[in-house]
């Protein structure tokens, strides 16, 4: 393991409750409340794929142009959230200093768009990661394996030797097909087993130990499965 690839929302900071409510506020806007099924869909998705969910649900024709104003509303509304502090989740904020005391590379790699990524920062501590990837700046978001593989490159490490940490489906599917080894924390929603993943309850009481073990164990899987 020569690198850690950290998800935001959802993984190191509970900040999916903020989305829920910037996209309640739109839901009432036109009359509707956001129900739990259709919000399960977005958890983890790329601006663009929670836009075109958000619109087939309520009915609304997909303009391009409509969809991104609605995307930029839904990020500022946001972004005023993010600036009032956001929760960590447990075990998060000791796990990277326990990652940052023994060297390890952090890198940070989001969906969410680099305006609202910086203001999060802000909460979060930049200095933990030696690098940081948003949905905006890549080809595809995830479930695209883009912003790991952007990620992996900028360290200049191949991704099999990367620990990717995800709470979601879309996450995990991206990370995955970038080639890392994926440790699921799940949040919201269940998260299915797979041949490239290990699931924890929680990130407290995980030690840099445990996810060097984590990692040894599925790369000698993999090796495993393709000789």
């Amino acid at each position: 393991m020569r690198a850690v690839l950290w998800d935001m929302d959802g993984t190191l900071v509970d900040s999916e409750k903020l989305w829920d409510i910037g996209l309640q506020e739109f839901y009432r806007r036109h009359g509707r409340e956001l129900s739990e099924e259709v919000r399960a869909t977005t958890i983890g998705g790329s601006s663009e794929i929670v836009m075109r969910i958000v619109y087939a649900d309520l009915g609304l024709e997909p303009d391009p142009v409509d969809l991104a104003q609605t995307a930029d509303w839904l990020h500022d509304y946001v972004g005023e959230l993010f600036e009032t502090g956001l929760p960590w989740c447990a075990g998060a904020r000791e796990l990277l200093d326990d990652l940052s005391a023994a060297g390890v590379t952090m890198a940070l790699v989001t969906n969410t768009r680099r305006g609202l990524t910086e203001k999060a920062l802000n909460s979060i501590g930049r200095h933990y990661f030696s690098v940081t990837v948003c949905g905006d700046e890549v080809p595809a978001g995830k479930p695209s394996p883009d912003p790991y593989l952007r990620a992996a490159a900028l360290l200049d490490l191949d991704p099999q030797h990367c620990l990717a940490i995800e709470d979601s489906v879309t996450g995990t599917t991206a990370a995955e097909a970038a080639g890392c080894a994926v440790l699921v924390i799940p949040n919201e929603i269940e998260v299915p087993a797979g041949p490239r993943r290990r699931h924890a309850e929680s990130l407290a009481d995980l030690t840099v130990h445990h996810l060097r073990d984590v990692h040894a164990e599925l790369g000698t899987e993999l090796d495993e499965r393709t000789a």
